[in-house]
């Protein structure tokens, strides 16, 4: 009798929370982070279209391209607590990287003096596609606003964010995320990997530091130089800087064939955009592993060689070397490659002065 009256009083209070929440799609909430139209995909949270899914190498980025990573959305509320739930499409889980970060979503909202904060994570469900999480609770229900991140290695098909019963979801302020985006090419380091929670991947940090929209084209394992990525680049209205980081993924072949190509399909369509070229990581593990260290030493040779070819004949280009990108004490990899949160902040904080030098300079405080 006792356990029954015990589950009865846990489903009445399951039944409580939820008559407490209202769920609004997500479907119209500002997106930022998107390199594509909307019109281009099948799947509003995917980075590349449809058409390129299965066409570049034999469908390398079919899946890669529908992953979320570098895309937030925008919205305010007079509420009191947040609710999230979504279904993803993949079910990821990685061996070296917390479901939270690959999976789930953070929440920031913007504080009096202008900056972004930390909120809280909705966690995923890691045993299936469909996740519910209460994010935030018993806050003054003041208006604020609040930047959603989604997922670093997995997608979103639908979302949907549960307000107090009697709060409604409002727009948020058009003068944020407003200048001309950032644009950055690259590989899994640049996808996320291996950051905790999605906000702490360097493009989300920089975005809320530089308080512009960072669309994230970063890839796993296949920042390969594709062309038709090139012509994604090329499409995008106004970039403010491009940043072209795909060394660790490339092959000396592809460096001799594909970088100056890439580069000159981007160019012809944005000729006065900086563009910040930058190597290969002089990885932790390669102090010991000398194959490692040969190998990252030519590819930069390579890159560097082509890119003062092309600095002759191009105006506005930018390079920046491997010199202690996330610091000299070999602790910033979760594998002696991809970078924790600590490798995330320090590598933000090492690009963030040269982007206002090079593409902000207005900005410059």
């Amino acid at each position: 009798m006792k356990k029954i009256f015990s589950t009865l009083l846990i489903a009445a209070a399951v039944l409580s929370a939820s008559a407490q929440v209202r769920w609004h799609s997500a479907d119209n909430l500002p997106l930022i982070g998107k390199a594509v139209d909307d019109a281009s995909t099948s799947k509003r949270y995917q980075r590349i279209p449809d058409s390129l899914l299965n066409k570049i190498r034999g469908g390398a980025l079919a899946g890669l391209g529908r992953n979320s990573a570098g895309m937030a959305l925008r919205f305010a509320a007079k509420t009191g607590r947040i609710d999230i739930r979504w279904h993803s499409p993949f079910k990821t889980l990685m061996n070296h990287q917390t479901p939270t970060g690959s999976r789930g979503l953070d929440l920031y909202t913007l504080m009096p003096d202008g900056t972004w904060t930390f909120v809280n994570s909705a966690r995923p469900n890691v045993s299936n596609h469909h996740s519910e999480a209460n994010v935030i609770a018993n806050m003054d229900p003041v208006e604020r606003e609040y930047l959603l991140y989604l997922p670093l290695y997995d997608g979103v098909d639908s979302l949907y964010i549960g307000l107090d019963a009697d709060a409604s979801m409002l727009q948020p302020s058009d003068a944020l995320h407003a200048g001309r985006p950032i644009v950055m090419y690259g590989t899994s380091i640049l996808q996320g990997g291996c950051a905790n929670r999605a906000g702490m991947a360097h493009s989300n940090i920089l975005a809320r530091r530089l308080n512009r929209e960072v669309i994230n084209l970063g890839f796993s394992g296949n920042g390969q130089l594709d062309l038709e990525i090139a012509r994604v680049i090329a499409a995008i209205p106004d970039p403010a800087l491009i940043v072209l980081d795909f060394v660790p993924n490339v092959n000396e072949h592809q460096i001799e064939t594909l970088m100056i190509p890439f580069f000159e399909i981007i160019r012809k369509a944005h000729p006065d955009v900086p563009v910040l070229f930058i190597e290969d990581p002089q990885f932790t593990h390669s102090r010991f592993d000398k194959a490692m260290d040969s190998e990252v030493s030519t590819r930069n040779a390579m890159m560097k060689e082509r890119y003062q070819r092309l600095a002759a004949k191009y105006g506005n280009l930018h390079y920046l070397a491997n010199d202690h990108i996330f610091g000299t004490d070999n602790e910033a990899t979760v594998d002696g490659i991809h970078f924790t949160d600590l490798g995330f902040m320090r590598y933000a904080d090492l690009l963030e002065p040269i982007i206002r030098r090079i593409a902000l300079p207005a900005e410059i405080k």
